[in-house]
């Protein structure tokens, strides 16, 4: 993600006519309110004005997904403010609620200010190889970048990320490095891919090998078997939780996350509620029994 940032400042500063990074205060990032805390961090990498990282609320009428309307609304009063909208995260299964961000209608609305649109899908996207889950990519050939991690949900051992992008040439122009003791014949001629020029450090590991040990080994039909499983299990977590009473669900389950809480009621209001999800997860995340997620809060403690 941080290279993609950087591809993405370093285009809009050209585009702006900026003298070197004069002009970096006034490019403005976005991304959902659910955006992993990942993406905040990078952009305080890249340089990005705190400031002008925008967060944009999320809510139940879209699932907790980003809101392309809302998007638009915050880019055009950074436009009128005289500042310059440069890149989007939308993301395909947060990690606090699984949302899916509209990739489609994103990329209309960045289309309109010429931001860069980067997909992550770390986790979910290694769902997408089952055809019935693909359906939240649409609109993903229209985006710049997008990235997947295998060490999340497709048996890999950590770290193995994926990084598509749609014109590599754009990172290569930000990150590229020519000194003399790194030249060679190959790189010179353009017949080869020096990734070098795409990522922050000169060497890395041969990350895509476990990868492909993985693919080998499994195979499509077997590595679809395992996601197919695990969101069954997540159902059917999901439908024990629907028939008890005393629990709600939250969000509704794309993949295989739920999200659940004791519910108030007559007997019981909503502070006396969230401390009871409080004590639930506490109870259930103790060394040895490690089953629930890191909780996060919209209408009320959420596990």
């Amino acid at each position: 993600m941080l290279v993609t940032l950087v591809a993405a400042r370093d285009a809009a500063l050209r585009r702006t006519g900026s003298v070197g990074v004069s002009g970096l205060p006034r490019l403005t990032v976005y991304a959902a309110d659910q955006t992993h805390s990942t993406f905040f961090k990078a952009c305080r990498l890249a340089g990005f004005d705190p400031a002008h990282i925008r967060s944009i609320p999320t809510g139940p009428e879209t699932d907790y997904g980003l809101d392309p309307a809302k998007l638009l609304e915050v880019m055009q009063a950074d436009v009128d403010a005289g500042l310059v909208p440069t890149y989007i995260c939308a993301m395909v299964g947060t990690t606090s609620s699984n949302a899916v961000d509209p990739a489609g209608a994103v990329a209309d609305v960045a289309a309109t200010f010429n931001a860069w649109v980067h997909v992550d899908s770390a986790y979910a996207g290694s769902a997408c190889i089952c055809p019935e889950f693909r359906h939240h990519l649409d609109g993903v050939e229209r985006v710049d970048s997008i990235s997947m991690s295998p060490h999340k949900w497709l048996l890999t051992c950590l770290d193995c990320t994926c990084l598509y992008v749609r014109d590599a040439h754009r990172l290569s122009d930000s990150l590229e490095t020519n000194p003399e003791y790194l030249k060679d014949d190959a790189t010179d001629s353009g017949e080869v891919t020096d990734l070098k020029d795409m990522q922050v450090g000169v060497g890395r590991r041969f990350r895509g090998l476990k990868l492909w040990m993985v693919m080998r080994s499994y195979g499509t039909a077997k590595l679809q078997e395992h996601i197919r499983s695990d969101v069954a299990m997540a159902k059917m977590f999901e439908e024990f939780v629907r028939a008890d009473d005393r629990f709600e669900i939250v969000v509704p389950r794309n993949f295989a996350l739920v999200c659940f809480r004791i519910k108030a009621n007559g007997f019981m209001t909503e502070e006396d509620a969230d401390e009871a999800n409080r004590v639930l997860m506490d109870t259930s995340t103790r060394p040895a029994r490690r089953t629930l997620r890191t909780p996060w809060s919209a209408t009320g403690f959420i596990i």
